[in-house]
């Protein structure tokens, strides 16, 4: 292994080591919970709204970006989430930001259950660029070795069957779900459907991902509005996790364009809001 990795590795074992250590002490703390939770999507801008708002006094960050307890980490109970927030004095909103809540199926119950006045913000990006930009992202991981046109084909035999263990309670972590749900992640409608049975419509803030990129103080102070919090003149507005790859093969793009568009009409009439795709 190339020594710069091996530092790379040293270093992340000693931070992870470092962060289980004050999560100990935290769980024998008093600490609140999140006020706002940015649920997804996966690959649309979370990280960097994540980012955004916590650079703020009036935004407190957790002790990790991405918490999953909802549904990576729910069986660790309730102590182990709140260790990761503020105390329960300390002034500020707490925020928790893990984009898979939105598509794991049994998150909004959980989430309700615990947090049923917690804003939710939720952005979103054309789906097609967004299934490529997840492609990527696993190739460069080393979790993914088909081609592009390969994984959506071999998605559904993936994920469907993981998808229905992970709804009825049989199952609960699946990889599959998680890292190679392409497309299934782009079908917005069906996943926010399940969270506006939940929560009513003003708790909701959605986002498009296009219009973040372009103006991301616009964005930043949209969702700070959103939050009750006054508006800031400027931020460190550095992109989160932007890679660049190579082009999608027009055939593949024209037909997941035909593919998505019925699901992107129905997102909009489910929203009440043109989304441009």
């Amino acid at each position: 292994m190339h020594p710069a990795w091996t530092r790379t590795l040293r270093l992340f074992g000693l931070l992870e080591a470092g962060r289980r250590v004050e999560l100990q002490a935290r769980m024998r703390q008093p600490r609140a919970l999140p006020h706002v939770v940015i649920i997804g999507a996966q690959k649309c801008g979370t990280s960097s709204l994540h980012n955004y708002l916590t650079q703020h006094p009036d935004v407190i960050a957790p002790l990790r970006k991405e918490v999953h307890y909802f549904d990576l980490n729910y069986a660790r109970g309730e102590g182990w989430y709140r260790a990761h927030f503020g105390r329960l004095d300390e002034p500020g909103l707490n925020i928790d930001s893990s984009p898979y809540y939105l598509f794991h199926p049994l998150v909004p119950q959980r989430l309700h259950a615990l947090l049923p006045g917690a804003k939710l913000i939720v952005l979103l990006r054309d789906p097609v660029r967004r299934a490529y930009s997840h492609y990527w992202h696993e190739r460069d991981k080393g979790r993914e070795r088909l081609s592009f046109e390969e994984a959506i084909e071999a998605e559904p035999a993936r994920i469907d069957p993981e998808a229905e263990r992970l709804a009825s309670g049989q199952l609960e972590r699946s990889r599959e779900h998680q890292m190679h749900s392409y497309l299934a992640r782009g079908r917005y409608a069906e996943q926010l459907e399940r969270w506006l049975a939940l929560f009513p419509r003003p708790q909701l803030l959605v986002l498009r991902f296009e219009d973040f990129v372009r103006e991301p103080l616009a964005g930043l102070n949209a969702a700070r509005a959103f939050l009750g919090l006054a508006p800031v003149a400027a931020a460190r507005l550095e992109p989160r996790n932007a890679r660049k790859y190579p082009p999608m093969a027009p055939a593949t793009a024209e037909r997941l364009r035909a593919y998505f568009t019925p699901e992107n009409r129905r997102l909009e009439a489910l929203l009440g809001q043109p989304m441009g795709w």
